[in-house]
């Protein structure tokens, strides 16, 4: 796993969001700083899961394998998770979806974890599908992970729709679920060739989540 430091990157917000919840001053955000404390982590995802679908879809969620890894690094001093989410996931089974969310929090709380949740990621595969996910294909880095929303969005723009939903579902839920300590609403936009064309997503992404989100303190 890769450890990572926690950081904490502002982002120009549309008007519209700017009105509905103002972006902190940079003296709010070092309050917010000085009274979290220091936590190392690493990306999570159990070992018997190639990607972010298969940890959570109902038939794979493997709450054994999830309490035993976060046992494993706990047990090493890791306070903080980065746990990647997907839209197919919740579109096949909303409810279940955000129970899993909650399922996953227990456990992590248990181990005096907490978890950044990823809405969104352009990195490696562009397609993917429901169900039974691929075997890893041994010596290949991230040979089964997948992109969300990937080709698809740019294959049916109205996908954009069932996006949002999707994201203000799952931050109306949890936006001040203590349990949770960062929002990561895109990562690595632009990634794998896609350049510009994730910036009405991203765009998007931060528009939604702006009014619903605030860190947990």
């Amino acid at each position: 796993m890769h450890v990572w430091l926690i950081c904490l990157v502002a982002m120009a917000m549309p008007a519209k969001a700017q009105q509905e919840r103002a972006v902190w001053s940079k003296e709010q955000a070092w309050k917010w700083h000085k009274a979290t404390p220091w936590a190392a982590g690493a990306n999570f995802y159990p070992a018997t899961a190639i990607n972010q679908l298969e940890m959570w879809q109902a038939a794979s969620f493997d709450t054994a394998t999830i309490a035993r890894d976060l046992g494993y690094a706990a047990g090493i001093g890791m306070r903080a998770m980065r746990v990647y989410l997907h839209h197919l996931a919740w579109k096949a089974d909303k409810a279940g979806f955000r129970q899993r969310m909650n399922t996953y929090l227990s456990i992590a709380d248990r181990f005096g974890i907490r978890t950044i949740f990823v809405i969104f990621d352009d990195c490696w595969n562009n397609t993917y599908a429901a169900g039974t996910q691929p075997a890893p294909k041994p010596g290949i880095h991230n040979s089964g992970w997948v992109q969300d929303p990937g080709r698809l969005i740019h294959d049916d723009p109205s996908l954009m729709a069932t996006l949002e939903t999707y994201v203000k579902d799952v931050l109306t839920t949890f936006a001040k679920d203590r349990r949770i300590l960062l929002w990561d609403l895109y990562n690595e936009p632009g990634n794998s060739n896609w350049g510009d064309k994730s910036m009405p997503l991203l765009q998007n992404v931060f528009k939604w989540g702006a009014p619903l989100t605030q860190a947990s303190r």
